[in-house]
């Protein structure tokens, strides 16, 4: 098996690390946000943690719907179908801004919600304003998000790190600024942070529009679209894709956000030692999802092109990749567990609690990168469907019930709540991989692409 994979690991791997960057960037936001504004103290880093679980399955589930055009552009890429990537272009971007405008208006609706969730009221107070700043960021990161899978669907992943290392730099400078009155700017404190992340995700929409509609490279795709006016039957193919991807992307972060209520119930130092352990997790997962989205990505254009035998293998070299990736990163949150905390607190109560949580963290590093690998191969076989019902039977019929069993029928408290993720996610590793395995055997049928349902 090795010997049949090794051709696709370099391939997989140049794809990947662009990508890999550009995702850590989604998170990097976050954790720019949460080391500056815990040392503005706890309070807010805990209002950091509820803002964040109550925004991020709105920005997943968008960032799922748009990701509905990397399997479609790469296949129509493989098959050098130009009128076909033009129409995609269109609609790509005409879905995401719109998808983007319908999840900041329903942030605007969070805020009056969070009272209801059995949270500190001084926590409640902080989050609600920062809550309804970064819902408006979620219509330009979707802009964003409709250019960047329509060039990352024809393997070009490199220019999307670029602008997100860009706006990251901005984004840490300017949440700088604000949140501590640096350099002549209003100390506006965890608000700062909020506005930093606005003013970062309008510049990556205007520079990533700008790039795929001006780079000589893409002229031959932008010459193809014959209107700017989404296509109907095409906006469904997309949405058809795109659709099941945000929903169980949604089901499992939606899962975390849930855990982070309930952890909440137990005060809010425990809720900041949950911020510190879950940011730190995002960013590997992230990595890892770079892996994932690579796979998708290759298997994909190998599909398209009618090399069934390769796209399997494409997707075992990506399996290999996000496991050697997350086993070295559990190892390293094993090591670093009572150090790692530190960047965004000193609160002795908010460390250890944290350093904790780390370890089961560690643990379940494997299973969170075989997951999410195992659904970028999926995607790449237009295969969307059954790990969504996969996620939601993992998370919300396992995981969630097991972990407020753990946590608060045992009383083991939030490590409780994070053995019960563990379990969750081992679970969709193990049945993502056996499915892959399946759809991809010699002989097997295939998935029918979305295209071919119309």
């Amino acid at each position: 098996m090795l010997q049949n994979i090794r051709p696709h690991l370099r391939p997989t791997l140049v794809l990947a690390l662009p990508v890999v960057l550009s995702q850590l960037g989604h998170v990097m936001v976050g954790f720019v946000d949460s080391v500056l504004v815990g040392r503005t103290g706890t309070v807010p880093l805990a209002a950091v943690s509820l803002g964040v679980s109550s925004t991020t399955v709105l920005l997943i589930l968008g960032i799922g719907l748009s990701m509905g055009s990397v399997p479609l552009v790469a296949a129509a890429d493989g098959r050098r179908d130009l009128p076909d990537l033009g129409r995609l272009l269109a609609s790509s971007v005409g879905l995401s801004a719109l998808a983007g405008l319908v999840l900041a208006g329903i942030g605007q609706v969070v805020p009056y919600l969070l009272g209801y969730l059995g949270q500190s009221a001084e926590v409640v107070a902080l989050a609600a304003p920062w809550v309804r700043v970064i819902s408006w960021s979620l219509l330009p990161l979707m802009v964003y998000q409709g250019f960047r899978e329509f060039a990352e669907g024809l393997g070009l992943t490199r220019q999307a790190m670029w602008l997100s290392v860009l706006a990251n730099v901005v984004n840490a400078v300017l949440c700088y600024m604000l949140v501590f009155g640096a350099w002549g700017a209003p100390r506006l404190g965890l608000m700062g942070s909020a506005w930093a992340t606005l003013i970062a995700r309008v510049l990556m929409a205007g520079l990533m529009a700008a790039y795929v509609l001006r780079a000589p490279r893409l002229r031959a795709y932008r010459a193809a679209v014959t209107s700017w006016l989404p296509d109907g039957p095409t906006l469904r193919r997309l949405f058809d894709l795109g659709a099941p991807i945000g929903v169980q992307m949604a089901f499992e972060v939606g899962a975390f956000a849930a855990s982070a209520i309930m952890i909440g119930w137990l005060g809010a130092a425990t809720l900041a030692a949950h911020q510190v352990a879950i940011n730190l997790a995002s960013m590997t997962y992230m990595a890892a999802s770079g892996i994932a989205a690579a796979a998708t990505i290759r298997v994909g254009n190998l599909r398209g092109s009618g090399q069934l035998a390769d796209a399997r293998q494409a997707g075992f070299a990506a399996y290999v990749l996000g496991f050697g990736f997350m086993g070295t990163m559990g190892l390293l949150f094993i090591a670093t567990r009572h150090v790692a905390p530190l960047l965004y607190s000193h609160d002795p109560a908010v460390v250890s609690q944290a350093a904790g949580l780390l370890l089961i963290a560690a643990l379940f590093q494997v299973s969170d990168g075989l997951q999410v690998v195992g659904l970028g191969s999926l995607r790449g076989l237009e295969d969307v469907k059954v790990p969504s019902v996969v996620a939601l039977l993992a998370y919300w019929a396992v995981a969630l019930p097991l972990g407020y069993f753990l946590g608060f029928g045992l009383h083991l408290g939030a490590p409780g709540v994070w053995a019960a993720l563990l379990v969750g996610l081992s679970i969709v590793a193990g049945v993502l991989l056996l499915r892959f395995r399946r759809e991809t055997a010699p002989g097997a049928p295939l998935p029918v692409p979305v295209a071919r349902t119309l």
